[in-house]
C-alpha cells in the first residue's frame, strides 16, 4: 500500500487522546521522565503496515500478542519480535502452564483497555490489566530499543527498552517475565 501514511517522527504528546489508555502513557512518560519519539499513522493493522512505519520510526516494531487458558481465568500479554512465529508449545513450555489460545476482543479491551490492532505492553499502567501476565522474548528485552502503539492503531511509540523494564513497567506495579 504506497498511498499508507506514517507522519515524521515527534517528541510531543498527541494533541487530543483517543483514549484513556494513551492519557496515561504519554503522562507516565512525562512523570517518569522517559523521552520518546512517535509516529501518526493510517490505522497499522498488517505485518506490510508496520513495514512503513519501521522505516519512518527508525526500529522494528514489535508483536504484541494477547493470550488466554482455555478457562479464560490466566491472561498473557505476550511480546516478541515481529518475524518469530508464535509456537503455542514453546510459549507454554517456557512458562509451565497448560496450553494458551487467542483471547477474545472483549476482553482485551476489558482488560487492556485497547481494540484489536493496538495490543501493546504499555497497558500495563491500567489497574484492570493487573491480572495479565507480562512476558517478553529475550530478544526485544535485549535490544536497545522498544516500538510498539501506544494504545490505539494510528500513533507508534519509540522508547529505550530499559525505560520500558527498569521505569515504566515498575511503576505500574508490575514486573515482566522473560522467555
Amino acid at each position: 500500500m504506497a498511498g499508507f501514511k506514517v507522519s515524521e517522527p515527534l517528541t510531543t504528546s498527541p494533541a487530543a487522546f483517543a483514549t484513556e489508555l494513551q492519557r496515561q502513557v504519554y503522562e507516565t512518560f512525562a512523570a517518569l521522565g522517559i523521552p520518546f519519539s512517535r509516529v501518526d499513522t493510517d490505522p497499522g493493522i498488517t505485518m506490510e503496515d508496520c513495514q512503513h512505519i519501521d522505516a519512518k520510526i527508525g526500529v522494528r516494531i514489535v508483536k504484541t500478542i494477547f493470550l488466554c487458558n482455555r478457562q479464560q481465568t490466566e491472561f498473557y500479554l505476550y511480546v516478541t519480535t515481529d518475524d518469530k512465529p508464535f509456537v503455542t508449545r514453546e510459549f507454554c513450555g517456557a512458562l509451565g502452564i497448560p496450553r494458551v489460545s487467542f483471547a477474545s476482543a472483549e476482553k482485551l479491551w476489558e482488560l487492556t483497555g485497547v481494540e484489536v490492532g493496538a495490543t501493546t505492553m504499555l497497558s500495563a499502567i491500567l489497574p484492570q490489566a493487573a491480572p495479565v501476565h507480562l512476558v517478553m522474548d529475550r530478544g526485544v528485552a535485549a535490544a536497545d530499543w522498544y516500538a510498539c502503539t501506544d494504545g490505539t492503531a494510528t500513533c507508534f511509540v519509540k522508547i529505550r527498552t530499559k525505560d520500558l523494564l527498569e521505569k515504566y513497567i515498575p511503576a505500574a506495579g508490575r514486573s515482566v517475565t522473560l522467555i
